[in-house]
Protein backbone atom coordinates (compact mmCIF):
# COMPACT_ATOMS: atom_id res chain seq x y z
CA UNK A 1 0.00 0.00 0.00
CA UNK A 2 2.22 3.14 0.78
CA UNK A 3 2.73 5.60 3.98
CA UNK A 4 0.04 7.20 5.59
CA UNK A 5 0.15 10.84 5.53
CA UNK A 6 -1.94 13.92 6.44
CA UNK A 7 -2.77 16.64 4.36
CA UNK A 8 -4.56 19.33 5.31
CA UNK A 9 -6.03 22.41 3.79
CA UNK A 10 -6.47 25.71 5.28
CA UNK A 11 -9.15 28.64 4.60
CA UNK A 12 -10.91 31.39 6.03
CA UNK A 13 -14.45 32.06 6.50
CA UNK A 14 -16.91 34.32 7.86
CA UNK A 15 -20.39 34.02 6.25
CA UNK A 16 -18.55 32.44 3.56
CA UNK A 17 -14.93 31.60 2.91
CA UNK A 18 -13.11 34.58 1.59
CA UNK A 19 -9.15 33.64 2.16
CA UNK A 20 -7.46 30.08 1.51
CA UNK A 21 -4.63 28.68 -0.85
CA UNK A 22 -5.72 30.53 -4.24
CA UNK A 23 -6.11 33.49 -2.87
CA UNK A 24 -2.88 33.47 -1.41
CA UNK A 25 -1.38 32.48 -4.63
CA UNK A 26 -3.05 34.91 -6.56
CA UNK A 27 -1.97 37.54 -4.27
CA UNK A 28 1.42 35.95 -4.78
CA UNK A 29 1.48 35.58 -8.79
CA UNK A 30 0.57 39.30 -8.77
CA UNK A 31 3.54 40.31 -6.19
CA UNK A 32 5.52 38.05 -8.61
CA UNK A 33 3.94 39.41 -11.74
CA UNK A 34 2.90 42.95 -11.37
CA UNK A 35 -0.66 42.05 -12.73
CA UNK A 36 -3.45 41.03 -11.84
CA UNK A 37 -4.35 39.69 -15.64
CA UNK A 38 -1.18 38.10 -15.80
CA UNK A 39 -1.48 36.18 -12.54
CA UNK A 40 -4.89 35.54 -13.47
CA UNK A 41 -3.83 33.94 -16.59
CA UNK A 42 -1.34 31.90 -15.27
CA UNK A 43 -3.48 30.27 -12.49
CA UNK A 44 -5.65 29.79 -15.68
CA UNK A 45 -8.63 31.79 -14.28
CA UNK A 46 -10.62 34.92 -15.27
CA UNK A 47 -9.73 37.98 -15.04
CA UNK A 48 -13.11 38.80 -13.71
CA UNK A 49 -12.96 36.00 -11.34
CA UNK A 50 -9.95 37.10 -10.08
CA UNK A 51 -11.52 41.04 -9.46
CA UNK A 52 -14.37 38.84 -7.66
CA UNK A 53 -11.90 36.74 -5.40
CA UNK A 54 -9.82 40.29 -4.38
CA UNK A 55 -12.69 42.19 -3.80
CA UNK A 56 -14.43 39.39 -1.28
CA UNK A 57 -10.64 38.72 0.67
CA UNK A 58 -10.33 42.56 0.85
CA UNK A 59 -14.10 43.39 1.90
CA UNK A 60 -13.62 40.50 4.99
CA UNK A 61 -10.50 41.40 5.68
CA UNK A 62 -11.25 44.99 5.82
CA UNK A 63 -8.31 46.17 4.31
CA UNK A 64 -6.88 46.63 0.96
CA UNK A 65 -4.32 43.47 0.24
CA UNK A 66 -3.41 45.03 -3.42
CA UNK A 67 -2.33 48.57 -5.04
CA UNK A 68 -4.73 48.95 -8.48
CA UNK A 69 -2.88 51.46 -10.93
CA UNK A 70 -4.64 52.46 -13.65
CA UNK A 71 -3.11 51.64 -16.89
CA UNK A 72 -2.46 54.04 -19.70
CA UNK A 73 -0.12 53.66 -22.72
CA UNK A 74 1.73 50.87 -21.15
CA UNK A 75 -1.28 49.44 -19.15
CA UNK A 76 -1.49 49.56 -15.43
CA UNK A 77 -0.04 47.20 -12.62
CA UNK A 78 -0.60 45.63 -9.62
CA UNK A 79 1.18 45.10 -6.06
CA UNK A 80 0.55 44.42 -2.54
CA UNK A 81 -0.01 46.43 -0.17
CA UNK A 82 1.90 45.99 3.35
CA UNK A 83 -1.62 44.42 4.78
CA UNK A 84 -1.54 42.06 1.98
CA UNK A 85 2.02 40.60 2.03
CA UNK A 86 0.99 40.50 5.82
CA UNK A 87 -1.72 38.64 4.82
CA UNK A 88 -0.11 35.90 2.53
CA UNK A 89 2.96 35.64 5.19
CA UNK A 90 0.78 35.18 8.05
CA UNK A 91 -1.45 32.53 5.62
CA UNK A 92 1.91 30.75 4.72
CA UNK A 93 2.99 30.67 8.37
CA UNK A 94 -0.63 29.07 9.67
CA UNK A 95 -0.34 26.22 6.79
CA UNK A 96 3.31 25.22 7.87
CA UNK A 97 2.21 25.24 11.59
CA UNK A 98 -1.34 23.17 10.81
CA UNK A 99 0.48 20.84 8.73
CA UNK A 100 3.28 20.11 11.53
CA UNK A 101 0.91 20.06 14.18
CA UNK A 102 -1.32 17.88 12.20
CA UNK A 103 1.49 15.04 11.76
CA UNK A 104 2.25 15.21 15.08
CA UNK A 105 -1.54 14.04 15.88
CA UNK A 106 -1.14 11.19 13.21
CA UNK A 107 1.94 10.34 14.72
CA UNK A 108 0.09 9.70 17.49
CA UNK A 109 -3.08 8.00 16.31
CA UNK A 110 -0.59 6.12 13.57
CA UNK A 111 -0.41 2.67 15.10
CA UNK A 112 -4.13 2.35 15.50
CA UNK A 113 -5.09 3.56 12.00
CA UNK A 114 -6.17 0.23 10.09
CA UNK A 115 -3.13 0.15 7.04
CA UNK A 116 -0.73 2.38 8.40
CA UNK A 117 1.88 -0.19 9.37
Amino acid sequence: MGEVFVKVKLTLHRQERYFGPGVCELLERIDDSGSIQAAARQMNMSYTKAWKILNRAEKEMDRRLILRMNGGKNGGSSSLTPEGRRAVNAFREMEQRLQKESERILSEYAALLPGSD
